[in-house]
């Protein structure tokens, strides 16, 4: 960790407002990103971010040192949506209306479909492998890192991602979106 992130939490840490926001600002993106790929709704990406940043700021001091911020801090977001999946599973669900987005050039649109089927495909997974792929290749963790967030060993870290890959190419070939090559 950069020693200019150690003293932006310390300034945190005595209560300097402006350094909450500057500390925020620097990790927003991280922590809605994975908000958003975990709960595929903008609305609630939003709040379990908030939330995210009001119990990390708030629990600041239980913060250990030695250890990295960031998977400390995507722990807190991954729990938070954990909890939003949760609340979600017990209310009846609503489909948001879609408007078509007008088509540009032929790959614009082909990529714009390859991307709706990638979320579609990705929505099936059991939460546990969504949330660890989306770890490591969008977020760019290691395994080690993961395991952290996720509080689980490495090794289990590593059966989701394998998982998440193995049932991610099955979904896509079951839509006819890539081609059957091998069996997975």
């Amino acid at each position: 960790m950069t020693d200019n992130l150690r003293q932006l939490i310390h300034h945190c840490l005595a209560g300097d407002q402006k350094a909450m926001i500057d500390l925020v600002d620097r990790f927003r993106g991280q922590v809605f990103g994975l908000c958003y790929r975990m709960l595929g709704h903008r609305e609630d990406a939003e709040d379990a971010a908030q939330e995210t940043f009001v119990r990390a700021l708030k629990n600041l001091r239980s913060w250990d040192a030695e250890r990295d911020f960031e998977p400390w801090l995507l722990a807190i977001a991954g729990n938070r949506c954990r909890t939003a999946l949760s609340r979600r599973m017990r209310r009846p669900s609503v489909l948001p209306l879609l408007e078509p987005l007008p088509e540009r050039t032929p790959d614009v649109q082909a990529a714009r479909q390859l991307a709706e089927e990638v979320a579609l495909a990705l929505s099936t997974l059991r939460e546990q492998y969504r949330q660890a792929f989306l770890l490591f290749h969008q977020q760019e963790l290691s395994y080690a890192e993961i395991a952290v967030v996720l509080q689980c060993p490495i090794g289990t870290v590593r059966t989701w991602i394998h998982r998440a890959r193995r049932e991610l190419i099955r979904c896509l070939q079951a839509r006819e979106v890539v081609e059957s090559r091998h069996a997975v």
